[in-house]
């Protein structure tokens, strides 16, 4: 695999853009959904279930690229995800009405959810922990900040275009991509090592895995840094334009700001990793998430939260996300080894699912000011923490297993 000239690897730069199709295809076209209401001559309600589409697809199609990939190897998935991918956009770049493009966007998130699932699994093949963990603030950077950013593209789009173009644009990044896979990247799977592949060892792995204490604890601590993101992407357009009254404009600098915060709290920890281990920065990182959460509710709950206060919360909460995100999913996927592929489709299926549910809370509990959203985001990060402590309580554990049954074979 080539390297970049700035030092970074070329498939990892690779892997990042992967995981950006999932997040374009989710957030690019909302700023397009009353245009496209009036061209489907459909109600709001059924654009709006485009999106629920598309995040149970990502949820469900997960599941299968996991063990899919651990059998045949990295790249065949990808092949044929990327492919369902671009040949769905096109789809939905041309569908007459509400109900084909609700097919087209299914058809769409199962094509995506190769481009997360995989590129995880591919990080974490020739790296040990650490080194994942390090390169991980790669793949959570895009992740990260591509649906904070996604909707200020598409709204540029639609300045000089209609809404099907983001479709058409969506296709062409597939398409780019396609071949990008084909010369950037070799395989990463050593294959005389992949295990069997049926219902009953899909079962047995997935069962496996749900049952394994540590991975279940670290993957839902850092699927529950998702849902914070989610609960955030669902509530601050109505707390911000209506509650707090900021113009369009206006939002969408704040929305760039929260992303900013984010891609720095991703580098800060990609520099605190060269020096210490990912258990220890995650653990502070969960705490200050609880303290700023703490603190926010407070300070909503008793009327004494301005919008400059707001936006530092936010812009603190999103950073610490930066911190959790990466080095959760990097210890969650530890000596999971033959099966890292099922282990990396469950710990997506797991941020899709929190996030949705998350986004939802928000939306069904409406207050007349933050307090939905602030609470929603303070749950997730306390039962983050929980978790979270668990699970690093469980990985030491693991590894003094580890070091001792090595000095017994010496």
């Amino acid at each position: 695999m080539r390297d970049g000239k700035d030092g970074i690897p070329a498939w990892l730069v690779l892997m990042g853009l992967l995981t950006m199709t999932a997040p374009l295809a989710i957030d690019m076209y909302l700023p397009a959904f009353a245009d496209m209401a009036v061209a489907l001559s459909a109600d709001g309600g059924a654009v709006e279930r485009t999106l629920a589409i598309y995040l149970i697809g990502m949820a469900l199609g997960q599941l299968a690229y996991g063990p899919i990939s651990d059998r045949f190897g990295r790249k065949p998935p990808l092949y044929f995800g990327l492919a369902v991918f671009t040949l769905a956009s096109a789809g939905c770049a041309l569908g007459p009405s509400s109900d084909p493009l609700m097919f087209q966007r299914a058809v769409q998130a199962l094509g995506a959810s190769a481009c997360m699932v995989v590129p995880r699994a591919v990080v974490r093949d020739p790296y040990t922990t650490p080194a994942a963990a390090r390169a991980m603030p790669l793949l959570l950077l895009i992740t990260g900040a591509a649906p904070l950013l996604a909707p200020t593209l598409g709204a540029q789009v639609l300045i000089f275009a209609s809404w099907r173009a983001i479709f058409w644009f969506l296709a062409a990044v597939g398409a780019a991509l396609l071949v990008g896979l084909h010369w950037g990247m070799q395989e990463t799977l050593d294959r005389t090592q992949a295990p069997s592949l049926s219902l009953r060892s899909l079962a047995q792995t997935y069962g496996q895995l749900f049952t394994h204490r540590q991975f279940i604890t670290m993957a839902t601590a850092g699927g529950l840094g998702t849902g914070g993101l989610f609960a955030y992407l669902t509530g601050s357009p109505r707390v911000l334009l209506e509650v707090y009254g900021v113009s369009p404009p206006s939002y969408a600098l704040l929305f760039a700001l929260n992303a900013l915060a984010l891609i720095v709290g991703a580098q800060i920890n990609a520099r605190l990793l060269r020096k210490h281990q990912p258990g220890f920065i995650l653990r502070h990182a969960l705490i200050a998430w609880v303290l700023i959460s703490g603190a926010t509710i407070l300070a909503t709950a008793f009327d004494r939260l301005a919008l400059w206060g707001l936006m530092a919360s936010l812009m603190s909460y999103m950073a610490c996300q930066g911190f959790i995100g990466s080095n959760a999913s990097a210890l969650a996927l530890m000596r999971q080894g033959r099966r890292l592929g099922a282990a990396s489709a469950l710990l997506g299926t797991l941020q899709f699912m929190l996030g949705a549910i998350a986004g939802l809370l928000v939306s069904l509990w409406r207050t007349d000011n933050a307090l939905n959203l602030v609470v929603v985001m303070g749950l997730c990060s306390a039962l983050a923490l929980v978790l979270g402590r668990r699970g690093l309580q469980l990985s030491a554990a693991s590894a003094e297993k580890g070091e001792a049954a090595g000095a017994a074979l010496k």
